[in-house]
């Protein structure tokens, strides 16, 4: 049996740590140009923005709204893929469910709401 010392034990681990976390962020990491081509192609930005206020929330305070909560991807998930009704100025309307191509799209989309 080989020993190993205990040092060399600690790089190996701390190395797989490393690598294991990149693997994470990178797993999360949002795709921006087919996140603006989504939003675009479903027109969104009729009624939302980065930053300012329009018919809808804009997307800096969305993000606030589900900022640490563990199931607001879920909830915006369910959110722009059912239709829900909406109000706008005091009328009932329903929200445009987003067509993408897939889940992961959507998902996609999402985290790039998030990270505004």
């Amino acid at each position: 049996m080989k020993y190993v010392k205990f040092s060399d034990f600690l790089r190996v681990v701390s190395a797989a740590g490393l690598i294991s976390a990149s693997l994470t962020v990178q797993a999360q990491a949002v795709n921006v140009a087919d996140a603006e081509a989504l939003l675009l192609t479903n027109k969104c930005a009729k009624c939302h923005s980065v930053d300012k206020k329009k018919d809808g929330p804009a997307f800096k305070v969305t993000a606030a709204k589900y900022k640490g909560k563990a199931d607001g991807e879920a909830k915006l998930f369910t959110h722009l893929t059912t239709a829900p009704t909406i109000e706008i100025d005091g009328v009932k309307e329903e929200h445009q469910k987003i067509k993408a191509k897939d889940d992961t799209a959507v998902k996609n989309l999402i985290k790039y709401i998030l990270s505004r």
